[in-house]
């Protein structure tokens, strides 16, 4: 049996740019053993220049323009972290981010783009929409076009470069498809259109604005923005509904109070994209500034610059010189949309329009973005030769474990295996095995323990520690007990001591902002080495008496705290079928805690639970004593975005087999929405039967702390020919 290779390096990549898109890409291809990878950027996908005009003037989806780095990252075998670098310390080798603890590193790479360019006018940083960021831009601009109005919309574009006048003919193009009166200005300080082009370009670029009807305003000076528009010091006022700001980019403020070298705020790096003054931190895209030959911001750069970037950083890896030199090109291809499905070519001052070029432009466009998408599911190889029986069966597919509660054992091996259980013995022990948590008495009330480990589900072990820690609170919760204390059992894969210090960190800052939010400590533990990450918590928890899944009675309401579908969403990101921002909104539901849900559920519920492994009509079914059945809407029951698309495409996870009811136990038409019911949820949401006439006060007391709840069905006497939960 061979161990897993130690990690020893820390590869941090800060923003999902274009070129760290294609690093990701090629690592995942071969990755680099002994590395952990780290990608940070605030958000699960980032948007393509190249096809930004195409989304403005109608020609793609927004979601045809987005990148997915949550996919991407999983690809690479890297964690993402979806927040915001401030800073970079370069000698302590940390990145600070906005909204948890630093971020050590080994080597760093920044690929984070530029920011629009704000001029010191009145109103300009308030009423002006950049065109970059461009994730920012973009779903600004899918704001507007959902909240127009019939009639005239008008838009202005301050500042006619290149970009300006490709946003100015989108926006045009675009308004009127869609039946308005559009007006569009294109409001420049100089004395001509796309300075940056050759004469013939600009001359051609000034007859399409002509023929669109895009109005030019040259030699203009802005005194003011308003929210209704431009005003220029002439006294003239350009009205506007939507104002986008193409006036160049500027470096990310924070870049320049760093002890990098900079050129205008922009990292200074060399041929090997090393930062001229701290040569362990690369740079590529709109960050860098190319000391050896500068170059305009344009995201062809960025693109190949990829190649050099990633065979540099696996040298620095390994403690090699890098040898890799980027050497951009003087000129290149610029290919420039004029609104309609054509485009103009420009390069070595020679500049051709046509509707050829605009397809000839799409398909570089969507090739670029199949490149980042196809990707190849993650599968385990079968094994070679002669195998026991029954192996073949229990590898089905090939589908690697599930992470979570997907990987957990299955109710009927479960209770085979604690059929031989002794029985309770001590009178202090109130409840055992069967039950959310063992109840202790304690004084006037009662203690209640409980532990759960999982099986990690994501390379973000901050994420992984957190959502740990609130799937482990959920059995003290259920049982309407306040949090005490917890004991962590760590397992960690094979790493130099300095990443597991590190590790170790990182992990317990936050489970223990989770417990300290709950009220309880981590008072102690134990770790050991294996051959991958897990962790549990043993926790204990504090009531004057203890809510238990026995006592719900007939026409209970049955309330649920959190949508399902968590054991489809993490199974679909394994398989690399599942879109970045559902993955991310999975990871936010899981982390979200249930103190206060349990506070307003303990006091009233007569019986109550927390939705894991066995799926929520597992765990209803516990709920139901031999002489009840409950009844289901099935619409009523929330699901998390993305889950029904993926169970309905044959997603499962590993648990969903084992999770298979008989019939008398489940009666629901077959489906996407019955396989949901029986997904194994790793920290799910609670599920309380409340009296009816608890009802309407439970649910406003919800809406007061901007907790969501759903009344999901009914408990009622069970009839002869009632499945145990049937649902409709």
């Amino acid at each position: 049996m061979h161990a897993p290779l130690p990690l020893t390096r820390d590869l941090v990549l800060v923003g999902g740019g274009h070129a760290h898109a294609l690093v990701l890409k090629r690592w995942g291809m071969r990755p680099l053993p002994g590395v952990r990878v780290t990608v940070i950027d605030p958000n699960p996908t980032t948007a393509y220049t190249g096809m930004l005009p195409g989304f403005v003037a109608g020609h793609y989806p927004h979601d045809a323009l987005e990148i997915d780095l949550v996919r991407l990252a999983r690809f690479a075998g890297a964690r993402i972290l979806l927040d915001e670098a401030v800073s970079i310390d370069p000698d302590a080798r940390t990145v600070r981010l906005k909204g948890q603890a630093p971020v050590r590193f080994d080597i760093a790479s920044l690929d984070i783009g530029a920011t629009g360019k704000a001029p010191d006018i009145t109103g300009f940083a308030d009423h002006v929409v950049p065109a970059k960021p461009l994730a920012r831009f973009a779903d600004a601009w899918a704001g507007f076009l959902n909240g127009r109005a019939t009639g005239a919309r008008r838009v202005a574009v301050i500042g006619a470069g290149a970009a300006g006048v490709e946003l100015a003919l989108a926006a045009r193009h675009r308004l009127e498809a869609e039946g308005a009166t559009p007006r569009v200005a294109l409001i420049e300080a100089r004395d001509t259109v796309a300075p940056e082009l050759g004469a013939l370009a600009r001359a051609q670029l000034r007859t399409a604005l002509a023929k669109a009807g895009v109005q030019i305003w040259l030699n203009a000076e802005i005194e003011a923005v308003t929210e209704s528009g431009v005003a220029l010091s002439g006294g003239e006022f350009i009205e506007a509904d939507f104002i986008i700001g193409a006036t160049g980019v500027m470096a990310w403020p924070w870049l320049n109070q760093t002890p990098l070298e900079t050129q205008d705020g922009f990292i200074c790096v060399d041929r090997q994209l090393r930062s001229l003054s701290h040569p362990h931190i690369h740079a590529a895209g709109d960050c860098a500034h190319l000391s050896a030959s500068p170059r305009p911001k344009a995201g062809v750069f960025a693109v190949r610059a990829a190649p050099i970037l990633e065979a540099n950083l696996r040298a620095a890896l390994q403690g090699a010189i890098a040898s890799a030199s980027f050497r951009p090109q003087r000129d290149y291809l610029k290919l420039i949309s004029t609104g309609s499905k054509s485009a103009l070519a420009e390069k070595f001052g020679l500049a051709h329009g046509a509707p050829w070029l605009w397809r000839m432009k799409d398909w570089i466009d969507r090739r670029f973005m199949r490149s980042l998408s196809d990707l190849k599911p993650m599968t385990s190889d079968p094994p070679k030769g002669p195998v026991a029986a029954e192996v073949g069966s229990l590898l089905g597919d090939g589908q690697p474990l599930c992470g979570g509660c997907g990987s957990k054992t299955g109710r009927e091996a479960l209770s085979a295996g604690l059929s031989g259980l002794a029985a309770i013995r001590r009178e202090d022990v109130l409840t055992g095995a069967g039950d959310d948590a063992a109840v202790l008495t304690s004084g006037d009330g009662v203690q209640v323990i409980t532990t759960d480990h999982l099986r990690a589900f994501t390379s973000d072990v901050r994420r992984f520690a957190s959502i740990t820690a609130v799937h482990c609170l959920g059995d003290v919760w259920a049982c309407g007990a306040r949090p005490q204390a917890a004991l962590a059992t760590l397992i960690l894969p094979p790493m130099s001591d300095a990443l597991q210090a590190a590790t170790i960190a990182e992990i317990m800052d936050a489970a223990g902002a989770v417990f300290g939010e709950a009220g309880a400590d981590i008072v102690g533990g134990h770790t050991t080495t294996g051959a991958e990450l897990s962790l549990g918590f043993t926790v204990t928890g504090l009531a004057d008496a203890a809510v238990t899944q026995a006592g719900a009675r007939p026409g209970d309401v049955l309330a649920l705290t959190k949508p399902i579908g968590t054991g489809v969403m993490l199974a679909g990101d394994m398989a690399l079928k599942a879109g970045g921002r559902d993955v991310a909104r999975c990871w936010a539901s899981m982390a979200r805690d249930q103190h206060r849900a349990a506070a307003i559920l303990g006091p009233v519920a007569h019986a109550m639970t927390d939705v894991t492994g066995f799926g929520l009509a597992g765990h209803l079914r516990a709920l139901m004593a031999p002489n009840l059945s409950a009844h289901l809407s099935l619409d009523d029951v929330p699901l998390l975005n993305g889950a029904l698309a993926l169970a309905g495409g044959g997603v499962r996870s590993s648990l969903f087999k084992a999770n298979q009811p008989p019939p008398d136990i489940l009666d629901a038409p077959a489906g996407p929405r019955r396989d949901l019911l029986i997904d194994p949820q790793t920290a799910g949401g609670l599920l309380a039967a409340i009296p009816a006439a608890e009802c309407e006060a439970v649910f406003s007391a919800f809406a007061d702390i901007g907790e969501p709840i759903w009344r999901i069905g009914e408990v009622a006497l069970r009839r002869p020919e009632d499945a145990v939960i049937t649902a409709r």
